[in-house]
């Protein structure tokens, strides 16, 4: 019984192990945005920009502090309860309570405040392009596993046909119905089918292994992809205006939103920055006590009395102009230069940004019309050379026609499934990379 039960967890390992696993394109997304290491790293710099926001609001409220000191000193020291010199361990405790308020600073605060507005919506349009970047990569890398495994398939069908093929004839030699050479080039074509059947699967491996480290999965775990059954006669084949989907895509990217918030953040930015180079007015409050006391004076008032006694208050209010000031004055300037520096760069890389966005829709545009063309004449080009491959291969088994012919038309025949199959991958994925061009790729589908 031991036994038996050993044998059995043993044949569920193995099947276990064996078995694996089959990932759908919308659960390889929803992993990639689980685990996608930049994506995480940005959502982490949102929480710091939301921070920054806040703190810049912060600044218009006033500050506040309590301060208290204890000190003893050991010799002469001015009492000013008593108003004279004393000689002797003397003890001190003081205290106090200051407020103060910016009333004034050039603008400074209300144009940081802008800043961090500006510099958080940025950030959020970054999160938001972050996650289509990973979808689009997904589907790129997801795409390309599942040709891969097209392809294999059609180059280990080739070679097992082939090597039929060549049992065939090497029976035919046998019998004195073909000559050797068609034997030897039988197998030297049969030999090309598996080498390209080798190199097939090399490709599906390495493929295979990028999207895993894309997807952050264990690399021991098998997995095999499971071929969306999206309509192909309508993936894609929506028809739009150019003109329409530049308008959308610089509504919708968010690498352009985030330039042109940028731009504005650096704008205020150096406002800030200039509001330092103003006159500023601030308001103050202060409340201050003490209590003193010497070792050995028998006169002094208690502590209570004595902190309602040197109670002191003062308030006003401070204006500062910045006229000569040394390093101060100069780094303040030097603050506004770099801040103006930057703000003509992020002009510079909006513009940029535009015309990559342009350039992105154009291309997907052309794309989309050149693939479905293509698609069609690949349909057209399988069946005819499916239908010569046949009428070959018929004519080769009768001795009718050579050898020549009849490679050169599994060559074609090979092609052509070859070509329909990446046509045919490339435009069901189509739709993914018009909406990553227009930056409408929704991705609140696959959270």
């Amino acid at each position: 019984m031991k036994r038996i039960l050993v044998l059995s967890v043993f044949i569920a390992v193995s099947l276990q192990l064996n078995a694996q696993r089959l990932l759908t394109f919308e659960e390889a997304v929803k992993i990639g945005l689980k685990n996608g290491v930049a994506l995480a790293q940005q959502q982490n710099n949102l929480v710091n920009s939301q921070m920054q926001k806040t703190a810049a609001w912060a600044g218009f409220g006033p500050s506040l502090s309590a301060n208290s000191t204890y000190n003893q000193i050991n010799g002469n020291f001015f009492n000013q309860n008593e108003g004279k010199v004393v000689n002797g361990l003397f003890n001190q405790v003081s205290g106090s309570l200051n407020a103060g308020i910016n009333v004034f600073n050039g603008f400074s605060q209300i144009n940081r405040v802008k800043q961090f507005s500006y510099q958080l919506d940025a950030q959020a349009q970054f999160v938001n392009r972050s996650k289509q970047d990973i979808v689009n990569t997904v589907a790129i890398q997801y795409l390309q596993v599942l040709l891969d495994a097209e392809l294999l398939r059609i180059a280990n069908e080739n070679w097992e046909a082939l090597k039929k093929q060549l049992d065939q004839t090497i029976e035919q030699v046998k019998v004195g119905a073909r000559s050797p050479v068609d034997e030897y080039n039988q197998d030297s074509q049969t030999k090309a089918a598996e080498i390209r059947t080798l190199q097939a699967e090399i490709a599906l491996v390495t493929d295979k292994t990028l999207l895993s480290q894309t997807l952050l999965l264990d690399p021991s775990e098998e997995f095999n992809l499971v071929k969306p059954d999206w309509d192909l006669n309508a993936m894609g084949l929506e028809t739009s205006e150019l003109t329409k989907d530049y308008e959308t895509a610089l509504k919708s990217r968010g690498d352009f939103l985030r330039a042109e918030k940028n731009e504005l953040s650096s704008k205020f930015a150096m406002k800030s920055s200039k509001g330092n180079l103003m006159p500023s007015l601030f308001g103050f409050w202060n409340l201050n006590s003490a209590y003193n006391k010497l070792d050995g004076d028998l006169t002094a008032l208690d502590f209570n009395p004595q902190l309602k006694d040197n109670l002191r208050k003062s308030y006003g209010i401070q204006l500062s102009i910045p006229i000569l000031g040394g390093n101060s004055i100069f780094q303040n300037r030097a603050n506004y230069v770099q801040q103006k520096v930057s703000y003509l760069n992020s002009q510079i890389l909006k513009k940029n940004t535009e015309i990559q966005v342009k350039t992105d829709v154009s291309r997907a545009h052309q794309n989309l019309k050149l693939i479905k063309r293509t698609y069609t004449v690949t349909l057209s080009q399988l069946e005819a050379a499916e239908k010569a491959f046949s009428f070959e291969s018929e004519r080769y088994n009768l001795g009718i026609t050579n050898f020549v012919d009849f490679a050169n038309a599994n060559r074609v025949f090979v092609q052509a499934q070859t070509d329909k199959a990446q046509a045919e991958y490339r435009l069901l994925f189509q739709k993914i990379a018009i909406d990553y061009a227009t930056g409408t790729l929704k991705t609140d589908n696959f959270e």
